[in-house]
């Protein structure tokens, strides 16, 4: 985590994401216009909403890359942020709600579905374009997750192309279960109230991936601390430098995944100089650029450590 996980190492799993998506979308609606699925239409619509996530995650890489002004003076590096957020509510509204409204409506009022096999055969070819475009962001995200659990590896990450086209590969093929399912289940039963099933579920998992971005989202937002091996190894080299007599405290925040602010308050050896001073904070800094190369904002305070500080009693 230490160098961060640059927008440029994830822009090919978005990409291949975006193209699978997009022609995934052409091919379900024709789907959906020659059997009249409702599953068929609420997968077109996911991945409709899909695709415009991948542009916007697209979006906010580039607006991240802005140089910061009088107004953003630490730069523009929570875009990304924004726009993954972005990306959660467009996945509710556009893909979960309406899944959801189509899949209520179309169990109130279920319709016959015609020719089910070019439904199941489209299907097919949605699965192995989803799993491709899964296998590519797992390929991304495994270097990065080292040995932590998925789950544990989207939640913790600072960065959020790969969490995002994670969570929305993996519902897109849970997504394409249901909707199999439902028209199965259609079929085999003469029931196509079960077509309406399979799309209402897919509107509530969508819902629900959604919901989990989203929290993941404003918690990166809000500003996240960098994770505790990166602080370990700022303290590490803080400590290595002869004139630091001791750390008082190490505080971070992400200004964006791979944009480190770090402030650091310690106690310095009182016999040095106002130049030696400035020697050793100099030195903490070249060490801690050479340690974590994301920490593009260090902040040094020379203080003394609360005890030595107050007299006694106080």
């Amino acid at each position: 985590m230490a160098g961060g996980e640059g927008h440029g190492e994830t822009s090919g799993a978005i990409l291949a994401a975006f193209l699978a998506n997009l022609g995934i979308a052409v091919v379900k609606f024709g789907g959906f216009l020659v059997t009249g699925a409702s599953a068929l239409l609420a997968e077109s619509i996911h991945s409709v909403a899909d695709s415009s996530n991948q542009a916007l995650l697209f979006l906010g890489g580039r607006r991240a890359q802005r140089p910061p002004t009088e107004l953003h003076q630490f730069g523009f590096g929570r875009s990304r942020y924004f726009w993954a957020f972005v990306v959660s509510v467009v996945l509710f509204s556009v893909g979960g709600l309406f899944s959801a409204y189509e899949g209520i409506e179309k169990i109130m009022h279920p319709e016959e579905i015609d020719s089910p096999a070019v439904a199941f055969a489209i299907f097919a070819f949605a699965v192995v374009f989803e799993g491709f475009a899964l296998r590519t962001a797992v390929r991304h995200a495994n270097p990065l997750r080292g040995r932590r659990s998925w789950v544990s590896y989207i939640r913790q990450s600072r960065s959020p192309e790969l969490p995002v086209l994670l969570l929305e590969d993996s519902g897109a093929l849970i997504g394409l279960l249901f909707a199999t399912s439902g028209v199965a289940l259609a079929q085999i039963t003469g029931e196509p109230v079960f077509d309406g099933i399979g799309t209402l579920a897919i509107g509530l998992l969508l819902m629900v991936i959604a919901a989990v971005l989203s929290i993941e989202m404003k918690s990166l937002l809000l500003g996240e601390a960098a994770e505790p091996e990166v602080v370990e190894r700022i303290e590490a080299e803080v400590n290595e430098v002869p004139e630091v007599v001791s750390i008082i405290h190490v505080l971070t925040q992400h200004l964006g995944p791979d944009e480190l602010l770090v402030a650091i308050k310690v106690e310095l050896d009182p016999a040095l100089s106002v130049a030696g001073v400035a020697a050793a904070i100099n030195g903490c800094e070249a060490r801690i650029r050479g340690a974590v190369p994301i920490a593009k904002r260090i902040y040094i305070e020379p203080d003394l450590e609360p005890s030595a500080s107050q007299p006694s009693g106080a």
